[in-house]
């Protein structure tokens, strides 16, 4: 009788090398864009999507991306505190931040927060490929002029944004002070943030002696003017 040769299982698909991307943005469109232009490359893909940092806690469970490239401006919460509230959750998953806004006011403070890079919108494809393979390879990444002047901030040369009374600001009254140009009150600013009320008022008390103004009507038509010309909430 002729031996039954063993059965063999087919070969299971190789697994995909490609590292994988969430992408957090309020735009659609802009979303779809990175897509585009991630899933292009050979060594990327993009593995979820979420329009708001609610959305993107919760997906990560489900995309296990290999970093988090993210916008800071979006409806539910700052950037900062959702990158910190992202590492609380899944320590050591690199996040690149990408954003419209000036890397001399953002950069620092979604580094300090626990960002692994930052680049502004306008640098282009090409150049957030490269920040994307730099973060991935381990590293940060900044602009060069940024890295110029955090590397003259380390060796104890005057920074070159410290004219800029906006940046004097912590991490909690620059949030405030967004929220108060948004045209947040204080109670609205007390619920959003989770404070009291006399928490929020020492805060704007403080934003006023850093900014040199004198009342709150003068702070909030400072705030709402600085938030206009950030292009902050579109």
């Amino acid at each position: 009788m002729k031996a039954r040769s063993p059965k063999t299982e087919p070969a299971a698909p190789p697994a995909d090398p490609r590292r994988r991307l969430l992408v957090v943005d309020d735009h659609p469109f802009m979303r779809a864009g990175l897509a585009q232009l991630i899933d292009r490359q050979p060594d990327m893909q993009v593995c979820g999507e979420a329009g708001n940092p609610a959305e993107a806690l919760q997906a990560l469970a489900k995309s296990r991306p290999d970093l988090v490239l993210s916008d800071i401006t979006m409806p539910g919460r700052s950037g900062a505190e959702f990158i910190k509230d992202l590492l609380a959750l899944h320590p050591g998953l690199p996040v690149l931040v990408i954003s419209m806004h000036d890397e001399s006011i953002y950069a620092e403070r979604m580094l300090r927060a626990g960002a692994r890079g930052y680049i502004m919108k306008e640098a282009g494809g090409e150049a957030l490929l490269a920040a994307l393979r730099q973060v991935l390879a381990g590293q940060v990444y900044v602009s060069p002029r940024l890295s110029a002047r955090l590397l003259e901030n380390l060796a104890g040369g005057k920074p070159r944004g410290s004219n800029s009374p906006i940046a004097r600001l912590t991490d909690r009254e620059f949030e405030i002070f967004q929220l108060i140009g948004q045209g947040k009150g204080t109670q609205a600013i007390a619920a959003q943030l989770g404070l009291s009320t006399k928490t929020v008022d020492v805060h704007r008390a403080n934003i006023k002696g850093k900014l040199g103004i004198a009342d709150g009507t003068q702070l909030v038509r400072h705030a709402v003017r600085w938030v206009e010309t950030q292009g902050a909430g579109s």
